[in-house]
């Protein structure tokens, strides 16, 4: 099967590091492919850039509409994750949903850790409908920048946060793509589980196509059809539009 992993910025450091993740933890015969937008925001850190991410998310997934069998999203505010699902004929996995899914099995309550203001994370675990299971969300004082300049650096400080988070979460969470692969350098030393959301992504869009369950034809995620657009990328006024 051909996964897709979808960067939403346009940092190709950051769909590196997510591609890498995802080809330790994909199943033999897995294809791992990435795509970085053609245009928007370096680093995703606002509430505006994320916006601004959505369109260029979904205007790179129309270009490969047909031609994936599943798409994960590696932003770790699981940007556009609703309207790709509508969009896209294939399953669409965000990262940080599957982790804190993933999380849900491994204890009672589970934490999430991300770089920065840690706000938006809790209104998105709210959205995903897990508040009740999430013990807690925190940030540390560094950017993605950063951790891809000075990885030691942020890893020391991910690991002294995960310490604190263990004695309330079963598991950790750690929340954005510039983390990526982090949680194999720290987990010998952790004393709770860590979830990298591109692995655990990747493992279910592989499930979710093993399962070959249908898209559905009536409802809210229904592909969209006659729509009309202006100005859009050919490939995503064609989804629109039902073609």
């Amino acid at each position: 099967m051909r996964i897709l992993i979808a960067n939403a910025n346009t940092t190709e450091a950051i769909t590196a590091a997510c591609v890498a993740a995802a080809r330790r933890a994909a199943a033999p015969g897995s294809d791992i492919i990435g795509a970085t937008p053609a245009f928007g925001c370096t680093v995703i850190s606002t509430r505006a850039e994320n916006a601004i991410a959505a369109h260029a998310l979904l205007a790179t997934l129309a270009e490969h509409a047909g031609r994936v069998d599943a798409v994960v999203l590696a932003v770790s505010h699981d940007t556009a994750l609703e309207a790709a699902r509508q969009l896209m004929p294939c399953p669409v996995v965000g990262m940080t949903e599957a982790a804190c899914l993933t999380a849900c099995m491994l204890g009672g309550s589970f934490g999430v850790l991300t770089l920065g203001d840690a706000r938006p994370y809790t209104e998105l675990v709210a959205r995903h409908g897990l508040a009740a299971r999430c013990a807690e969300v925190r940030g540390v004082a560094a950017t993605p920048q950063q951790a891809m300049a000075e990885p030691e650096r942020v890893a020391a400080m991910v690991a002294e946060a995960v310490a604190e988070m263990a004695a309330r979460c079963d598991a950790v969470v750690l929340a954005g793509a510039a983390l990526a692969g982090m949680d194999r350098a720290l987990q010998p030393a952790a004393p709770v589980p860590l979830l990298d959301g591109i692995g655990c992504a990747v493992k279910m869009a592989e499930t979710l196509v093993a399962l070959a369950l249908p898209k559905p034809s009536v409802g809210s995620f229904a592909a969209p059809a006659g729509r009309t657009s202006q100005g859009l990328s050919p490939a995503l006024a064609a989804l629109l539009a039902g073609h």
